[in-house]
């Protein structure tokens, strides 16, 4: 079947499915969702007491903080974190994180 745009052969499985993931348009909420699964190992086990990652919207992670002040130590730490989450992810899935 040549110019069907088809393989010959056959393909690994981690091709086909991610292949698949991106003709279904899934990639970009799986990524966030990795995110959201994968918020400790990104921060450390000490801040993911205090912080909650709620939700990915428009590139925007907001994260529910315990209290004042690891808000404020959160927010001094902001660049760092959204470069770990996206290196993590190897895309940027997060441009920015609102703290609440």
């Amino acid at each position: 079947m040549s110019g069907s745009g088809r393989r010959k052969g056959p393909v690994a499985v981690g091709v086909a499915l991610r292949d698949m993931i991106r003709r279904m348009g899934l990639s970009k909420p799986l990524a966030e969702y990795d995110v959201l699964t994968s918020w400790e190992e990104c921060v450390g086990e000490q801040v993911s007491r205090v912080s909650i990652p709620e939700r990915i919207v428009n590139g925007v992670l907001f994260v529910h903080v315990s209290s004042a002040p690891w808000r404020a130590e959160l927010a001094l730490r902001r660049s760092e974190i959204i470069r770990k989450i996206n290196t993590r992810a190897g895309t940027t899935v997060v441009r920015d994180i609102q703290f609440r």
